[in-house]
């Protein structure tokens, strides 16, 4: 299973939801989906935005989980 670790990366960033969409450029809601681990898929591009904005790695945000 991939777990999204967005919440931890914006905690560590002390950065708002509303904050990152702005700078990603995508709603809250669909950010709310990712942060919350309800996403089924996510674009490349939207991984590399949401990477700059938190000035992290792929690796920081997305993991692995045996289920």
């Amino acid at each position: 299973m991939i777990v999204i670790n967005l919440d931890v990366m914006m905690a560590r960033r002390k950065m708002s939801l509303g904050e990152l969409s702005d700078k990603v450029g995508i709603t809250l809601a669909n950010l709310s989906i990712l942060k919350n681990n309800k996403a089924k898929a996510i674009r490349f591009s939207t991984l590399d935005a949401i990477c700059r904005a938190l000035d992290c790695r792929v690796e920081d945000i997305l993991e692995y989980k045996e289920d």
